[in-house]
């Protein structure tokens, strides 16, 4: 919502984060931000949806849109997360594209992001990041080979996102690129998405962490029940939330490895997501976890409707019962 009765000197800009998987634009957003808003692990693909989120310098609002890995598939779930890529890059006053310096070809890193987006774009920076593990290339003349097939980027900035090196470059570029003008987001609000979405990133977060190989691909949580109790200053050892909550698995054989031994697997799984979610909310929650079988859940549309994926252009009509 429009902030009114600003001041006139107030700024903002808002941008995109584009990239393919793991290219650290998650961890661009938590360095920006400065605490741990969205999920980041080593496996690729982790982001699902886009999602809006805000910092201030000075007088300067800078609205960061990130969003899911590009990449090519069939599949109806990746087909809908490279649609929420693609929405996260209209309206917004810069695309940031993200690339992954480590790569040996980043030109032909540019290219197949282009390709596998699938639209055209206007304004943009390249950001080649992870330059602390990357050594002995020459960025100018790399840019310089993108800018003559690819127009419409215009800057380029070279960082490390996870250490920090040389993010002050950019935040300043955007600060200069902003325009006069509101703010949109209340003092303290950062996202417009609400709780019971970072609940289930967060719990989904953990589950990517601890489950290995493929099985975090085919694992996905909805909210049950989220209820938040009344908060009384006289005591604070008042629990903030009753969160229940199912983590959705595709066959028998991945409920018992998330469950694990007498349920040590999703107990694990329920503790470490409980501590991220209390340090968001500032207090205790209940967090009480179920797995269910929910065969194919990634190609059934009521599903993904309900974890914010909505059918794209190029989706499949699958309407299986949940």
């Amino acid at each position: 919502m429009l902030l009114t009765n600003q001041h006139p000197h107030n700024k903002s800009i808002m941008v995109s984060l584009l990239g393919m998987p793991n290219a650290g634009k998650s961890t661009l957003v938590n360095h920006l931000l400065g605490f741990d808003l969205s999920i980041v692990s080593k496996k690729p693909q982790t982001t699902r949806n886009s999602f809006h989120c805000c910092f201030n310098v000075d007088r300067t609002e800078i609205v960061l849109v990130d969003s899911p890995g590009v990449h090519k598939s069939s599949q109806e779930m990746n087909i809908r997360m490279n649609g929420e890529a693609q929405k996260a890059s209209e309206g917004v006053d810069k695309n940031l594209i993200l690339i992954d310096s480590k790569k040996e070809n980043l030109i032909q890193e540019f290219d197949q992001f282009v390709s596998y987006l699938g639209k055209s774009l206007s304004d943009s920076w390249v950001i080649f990041n992870k330059s602390d593990v990357s050594q002995g290339k020459d960025f100018q003349k790399i840019y310089d080979e993108i800018n003559a097939k690819h127009p419409f980027v215009k800057k380029y900035f070279v960082i490390s996102a996870k250490e920090g090196e040389n993010v002050q470059h950019l935040v300043q570029a955007l600060c200069d690129n902003a325009e006069s003008g509101p703010h949109y987001y209340h003092k303290g609000d950062v996202s417009n998405k609400n709780m019971r979405f970072f609940v289930t990133e967060y719990i989904r977060e953990q589950a990517f962490r601890l489950l290995k190989e493929e099985l975090p691909y085919e694992l996905a949580v909805t909210i049950d029940k989220f209820i938040e109790a009344d908060v009384s200053e006289d005591n604070p050892n008042t629990v903030l939330a009753e969160i229940h909550a199912t983590i959705l698995v595709n066959r028998p054989s991945q409920r018992a490895i998330v469950v694990g031994s007498k349920g040590s697997m999703i107990k694990e799984i329920g503790t470490r997501a409980r501590k991220k979610i209390e340090a968001m909310m500032g207090g205790k929650v209940f967090l009480k976890l179920h797995v269910k079988i929910a065969p194919k859940w990634f190609r059934n549309n009521f599903v993904l409707e309900e974890l914010g994926l909505p059918r794209v252009q190029k989706s499949r009509r699958v309407w299986r019962k949940k």
